[in-house]
């Protein structure tokens, strides 16, 4: 029964979710929040180790809830559910996308996916970003005195410094998580 229930999640993240990947993070946050299997904390983690991983995103938080929740038939079985519906659907688009290529009502659709996509995207960052900023580093480390709360800036210099190799000095991203992944190594471990 946990198997059909882990596949019907991911077949439904696999079939409602547009484009890619980081959109559909919000989706599988949500859903492993009211399915149980994983805390904010984790999620996040998750997050990291899609990025750093090759494959697309959502194939592997996927299999890495599945296998997080079940094993390694657990981490089948998610990864096919999230599959499968994407492949349905492009064997059916295309078999048709050239009849229905200069359709308006189409290239509509595709107007309203579009920011849809980036607002989805976003959320995704948002998600991350508070696991990440508030429950997870910067708010976590303590005064003895008092036990007042202060920040840690290194998650938040990590992340300026992330922006600015990647957005001015175009950077390529996996050296960026490579760096970080070590800086963060010894900064906060």
């Amino acid at each position: 029964m946990m198997y059909l229930y882990l596949f019907a999640m991911f077949f439904r993240i696999g079939l409602f979710s547009f484009g890619g990947g980081l959109a559909m993070l919000p989706l599988i946050f949500q859903s492993v929040q009211d399915f149980g299997v994983m805390s904010s904390q984790e999620f996040s983690d998750l997050v990291a180790l899609s990025q750093v991983t090759p494959g697309p995103v959502a194939v592997n938080a996927a299999t890495y809830v599945g296998f997080n929740y079940s094993g390694i038939l657990g981490s089948f079985v998610a990864t096919l559910g999230v599959c499968l519906p994407s492949f349905v659907i492009m064997l059916i688009v295309m078999k048709f996308i050239e009849k229905f290529n200069d359709s308006k009502g189409i290239q509509g659709a595709f107007v309203g996916i579009r920011p849809v996509t980036i607002g989805m995207i976003a959320a995704a960052a948002i998600f991350v970003s508070e696991s990440v900023l508030v429950n997870g580093s910067l708010i976590s480390m303590k005064l003895f005195t008092g036990g007042v709360e202060f920040f840690n800036f290194i998650p938040i210099a990590m992340f300026a410094v992330t922006i600015v190799l990647v957005g001015v000095f175009k950077m390529r991203p996996i050296r960026v998580m490579i760096l970080m992944g070590i800086a963060g190594a010894f900064l906060c471990g």
